[in-house]
């Protein structure tokens, strides 16, 4: 059976704490849009994560954090930028992977969706690259100006700026793909 047939889970990460904020929006859009291959789940537990400290016994909110990356095939970011950097809580729950290794191979997409954005999204292309995250090509996207791309029901409503997303989706899943075609060969 080649893996084109298999469902692919994807874990998208909202760096918005509130569940109107546009980047919270941005990751339901982004699940609807799904090819039907494709499971979107959205992590809902960042406000959850204690400040990490990997001195202490690990809560049971991060071990399911780290679970929930462990079982996706890929992890999509969609991230604001607070006062020119990444959002604390989203920085804070990528802390938590640091000794686990989640993160390291695992296909990876970000999308910097802000004001402006383009500081948070070099900081976070650094830190996911310290962390060996598999970013591919056109896997990175940063689109400033956010708002003025939804509709009043929330909606992504400027069709450059969802097709620039589908891209980024897509060339997410064409990774997720190739790496399991390559773990199959070796197998």
């Amino acid at each position: 059976m080649s893996y084109m047939n298999r469902r692919i889970k994807i874990l998208a990460v909202s760096g918005g704490l509130r569940p109107t904020s546009t980047n919270a929006l941005l990751v339901k859009e982004i699940q609807k849009w799904a090819p039907a291959n494709v499971a979107i789940s959205i992590y809902e537990g960042l406000a959850t994560l204690p400040a990490f400290d990997d001195s202490t016994t690990i809560s049971e909110s991060v071990t399911e954090w780290r679970r929930q990356l462990s079982d996706a095939d890929g992890v999509l970011i969609c991230s604001p930028e607070y006062a020119f950097g990444v959002p604390g809580a989203l920085k804070n729950a990528i802390e938590w992977t640091v000794k686990s290794s989640e993160l390291v191979n695992k296909p990876l997409a970000l999308i910097t969706a802000a004001s402006s954005g383009d500081k948070a999204h070099a900081a976070w292309l650094q830190i996911f690259s310290a962390l060996s995250a598999d970013i591919p090509a056109g896997g990175a996207l940063l689109i400033p100006f956010i708002r003025t791309k939804f509709n009043e029901k929330g909606e992504v409503s400027d069709a450059a700026t969802k097709e620039a997303i589908l891209n980024t989706l897509q060339a997410l899943i064409q990774t997720i793909d190739k790496k399991a075609s390559e773990e199959m060969e070796q197998t």
